[in-house]
């Protein structure tokens, strides 16, 4: 009887140009290689998957997901919030279940249980090409470094003139799209009052589509969680009677009564939340019914495991799931796999700016992405490798720990 393979070695990659994303790949004996993805919090992250889960995890055998997962995460099951423990696991379950699917020659939705529809709905974050990972300090909000020689300054477009960006975007074939015009009015005050003229500026590009388009695309209000309660409430009557899709983490995530209460305050659909990491602290939010649609980032919940996890407890709850991606390629491929495959996957998420620029100078292999639609990978695994141009680019760098 053969012997079984065990992990030889963790690499990790970084790389300046893309300056909060850490990648990891995981070889084992046989000669298989996972990928996985996070981000924010790199030098730590690195550290941590170096000098703590590489301690305990090379030698191991790499087929023994859950009991893996179980003990990566013991620092972090009882923290409510994503963090350097979470993203350092999920980057490595990522890993681990991209080098299983392989060595069993399948897709990794099929591992995950198989295909419970045969096409994904995808909404258009509309982030810039400079938004968020790409660039320090982007995520601040209003503080956006804008870049008009890139082909889908989505963020400058909805904050200038929203009907005509979604006329945009409904010719490419989206059918949803997500804004923040409020987050500006946050940076003064800490999310702690929105004034009335502010929330009729804010409220304008959601009439703005409108008057354009009609009710023809369903627009996302996201409010990135920097709003007291009181001013979470506000923003929602303003845009009310404009029927949006949904308030995305409307409150902080330290007070999930809070979060129930503002769900309760509004006819509106509240999704919730992706900063929020592991089972334990969803189930709290699933049990006081704080939310109508469950929302995890794979590379920050605890990766696949937890993210399958999740979407089955959201399940058991009559809840439907809507993965989150404004990360990295990698995430999104993993995103794409459990949104075809959980039965209860609602809509993904998706950053045509992304996916048309620096997506393509990391990996070989992105979803296939067709009128509104993501459609299932091709290939083994996860369907994706980093490009021979990304990892023999002089910026990027690579630690390694071997067996």
């Amino acid at each position: 009887m053969a012997s079984a393979p065990v992990i030889t070695r963790i690499e990790t990659f970084r790389n300046p140009e893309y300056p909060h994303i850490v990648w990891a790949r995981v070889h084992s004996s046989d000669g298989i290689v996972g990928l996985g993805e996070t981000s924010f919090g790199p030098d730590a992250i690195e550290a941590n998957i170096h000098e703590n889960i590489a301690d305990y995890l090379l030698g191991e055998d790499p087929n023994k997901l859950d009991m893996h997962w179980d003990r990566m995460a013991h620092r972090f099951k009882t923290i409510r919030g994503r963090g350097v423990d979470s993203s350092s696991v999920s980057a490595i379950d990522m890993a681990l279940w991209d080098m299983y699917a392989k060595r069993v020659n399948q897709p990794l939705y099929q591992v995950l249980g198989g295909l419970s529809r045969d096409r994904i709905r995808v909404y258009n974050t509309c982030a810039g090409y400079s938004y968020g990972v790409k660039v320090k300090g982007s995520w601040k909000a209003g503080q956006i470094d804008y870049r008009p020689e890139q082909p889908y300054e989505d963020y400058h477009g909805f904050m200038t003139d929203a009907g005509e960006l979604a006329d945009d975007l409904m010719s490419e074939g989206f059918t949803a799209m997500k804004i923040w015009p409020f987050d500006k009015y946050s940076n003064d005050n800490n999310g702690q009052f929105i004034s009335s003229q502010e929330l009729e500026e804010g409220t304008e590009p959601f009439r703005k589509i409108r008057e354009k388009i009609g009710n023809k695309m369903d627009v996302m209000v996201e409010m990135h969680s920097v709003w007291n309660l009181s001013s979470a409430k506000r923003i929602a009557k303003s845009v009310e009677p404009t029927d949006p899709f949904w308030f995305e983490d409307p409150v902080p995530m330290d007070n999930i009564d809070a979060l129930a209460e503002f769900r309760q305050s509004t006819h509106i659909a509240t999704t919730a939340s992706e900063q929020v990491a592991s089972r334990w602290a969803f189930r709290e939010m699933f049990q006081k019914q704080a939310m109508t649609i469950c929302m995890f980032d794979i590379s920050w919940v605890g990766g696949i495991s937890e993210a399958k996890r999740i979407a089955a407890m959201a399940h058991a709850y009559a809840m439907p799931i809507a993965p989150h991606d404004c990360v990295g390629p990698v995430t999104l491929m993993f995103s794409v796999h459990l949104s075809l495959n959980a039965p209860n996957a609602l809509i993904q998420e998706t950053v045509r700016a992304y996916n048309a620029t620096w997506y393509k100078q990391i990996v070989d292999t992105l979803p296939r992405l067709e009128n509104g639609y993501a459609y299932p990978p091709e290939g083994l695994g996860a369907g994706t490798e980093l490009l021979d141009s990304f990892l023999n680019d002089p910026a990027t760098t690579m630690k390694a720990s071997d067996l």
